[in-house]
């Protein structure tokens, strides 16, 4: 009985992570991809137009 015991802990992990990545495969693109696209977009023009406008520090 105590291979039981060892061996319910691992089993349940595995059993969570299988869920977990299943969840974060299914929510990939879907509807919500053009929004999440349009998002890091943002963040990155945001991003390159604040980096354009800072002085060089380098120079």
């Amino acid at each position: 009985m105590d291979y039981v015991s060892a061996l319910l802990p691992p089993v349940v992990m595995a059993v969570f992570f299988v869920g977990l990545i299943r969840v974060i495969v299914k929510t990939q693109g879907g509807a919500n991809k053009a929004k999440e696209d349009a998002a890091v977009d943002a963040a990155l023009t945001r991003t390159e137009g604040l980096r354009q406008n800072s002085p060089n520090r380098d120079a």
